[in-house]
């Protein structure tokens, strides 16, 4: 079976239900679905209502260490960030978050369980 980054993002999410027991927060983990092809109308009706080329593909709304939440931008292999891509990821850590691009479900899961393992972060 050939890999494609929905298949490893469908593995990703399904990988979540079995540590979500240790890490109950990872059930805010979700897809932001920017990507894929869609007729002219569609794209256009989704750009009037936000949708921006370049938003990474998984956003984890939880603070942890120095970080307001985690990004992931999924990738499979030789696929390489979009300049589009790399302007969100370069904003988004300006503005404290954690962003990376993952090859594979694999590397993302590592990635999580980093994230996850670190301490709150202190609320103000």
């Amino acid at each position: 079976m050939r890999s494609n980054e929905a298949v490893e993002q469908t593995n990703l999410m399904e990988w979540t239900e079995y540590i979500a027991g240790r890490y109950p927060e990872i059930r805010l983990l979700f897809h932001i679905p920017n990507g894929g092809s869609r007729n002219k109308i569609e794209a256009a009706n989704l750009k009037k209502q936000g949708v921006k080329s370049g938003v990474p593909d998984l956003f984890l709304p939880v603070a942890r260490g120095e970080y307001f939440g985690l990004f992931i931008e999924m990738k499979v292999k030789k696929n390489r960030t979009t300049d589009k891509q790399k302007e969100w990821i370069s904003n988004l850590r300006l503005q404290g978050y954690r962003c990376e691009v993952c090859y594979g479900w694999e590397a993302a899961s590592e990635v999580l369980i980093d994230y996850l393992d670190k301490g709150r972060t202190i609320r103000f």
